[in-house]
């Protein structure tokens, strides 16, 4: 496998500020050249400055992050119209978080009212994508900060995120693989053209085909709940397509392990595969689901939410097989 380009391990956090965003602008907040002292365990909520924009996001510090090592960090965005508190509460990866020893950190998109959302490109999502809103840009002056208040391991930087959050993960893929050690997107394809300058990255999507909101074989989704906004999804099979000749994978994937479907509860005829590329520079892989629909796998929704997007799903938890990943393709 041929390592893609990534910052080395403890950069000072001076450095790190100016490789992750170019230094900060009059339109940011200033850099505090303080030594770096760990953070209590716990739940955090911080504010960085961006683009002449306040923003924010939530970190999670575990128990404990193992023995003379600095810990990994995940960063989970939450989807279209969520938040990063609604996020934190639903996707499971603090409980992973407290029992593997990394930093889970939740960031913020934009919007009103806490009905937030990304940029992922051309095609999602909401005022985001309509402001143009450099959302690759705040994650770099957000890891940029994280490195000031807490010692964390930049070699191991991981993205993953739900719908609109599965975008910007591709996004990051696309344009920030050398902040990225691997991306796992989840329920949301890539949203714009991929750049000439794309390089290989781990990969792990996770997508039900059955999925009637961010549909799995492309098309002209519904309209976002109390709006007349709808997006043009890309086929995942084209998108992965896409990827697999970005990461120089050398043939069609084949099916490696299959969760079965249960005969009875609310899980009933709900089943999953997992596709892996062959010989790829760096690992791709695809839990495809058959049954849930749009929710995060691993989170049960009340029955009224399930009739906006889909059968939720317990037959695998999305944070765990993210991090199971993250830790086979990265030492998480």
């Amino acid at each position: 496998m041929l390592p893609h380009r990534r910052l080395p391990v403890l950069i000072g956090p001076a450095l790190m500020v100016c490789v992750a965003t170019g230094c900060a602008t009059p339109a940011d907040d200033p850099v505090d050249p303080s030594p770096v002292q760990a953070l209590d365990p716990g739940d955090h909520t911080f504010t960085v400055g961006h683009d002449g924009r306040a923003r924010s996001y939530i970190v999670h510090i575990p128990p404990a992050s193992g023995a003379g090592r600095a810990p990994a960090v995940v960063l989970a965005f939450h989807g279209g119209g969520g938040n990063a508190e609604q996020f934190k509460s639903s996707a499971g990866f603090d409980a992973v978080a407290d029992r593997e020893g990394f930093v889970a950190v939740y960031p913020d998109g934009t919007g009103l009212a806490g009905m937030h959302t990304w940029n992922a490109g051309p095609r999602c999502c909401g005022s985001a994508r309509d402001q143009e809103v450099d959302d690759v840009g705040f994650v770099r002056a957000l890891m940029a900060d994280l490195a000031l208040r807490t010692p964390i391991d930049l070699a191991r930087i991981f993205a993953t995120g739900h719908s609109n959050g599965g975008g910007i993960s591709f996004r990051l893929a696309h344009e920030a693989a050398d902040l990225l050690a691997a991306a796992a997107p989840v329920g949301g394809a890539a949203m714009g053209p991929v750049p000439a300058s794309s390089v290989p990255l781990p990969l792990l999507h996770i997508h039900s085909v059955d999925d009637p909101r961010a549909l799995y074989f492309g098309g002209l989704g519904p309209p976002f709940p109390l709006t007349n906004h709808r997006t043009d999804h890309r086929a995942v099979p084209d998108v992965l397509d896409e990827r697999a000749a970005i990461n120089g994978c050398g043939g069609p994937p084949t099916v490696v392990e299959t969760i079965p479907a249960p005969a009875t509860g609310r899980d009933a005829g709900h089943f999953a595969e997992r596709l892996v590329w062959p010989n790829c520079d760096a690992a791709l892989e695809h839990w495809r689901l058959d049954g849930p629909g749009h929710g995060w796998p691993g989170h049960r929704q009340s029955r009224s939410r399930e009739a906006l997007v889909g059968p939720s799903t317990l037959i695998l938890s999305a944070a765990e097989e993210a991090w199971e990943f993250f830790e086979s393709v990265a030492g998480g």
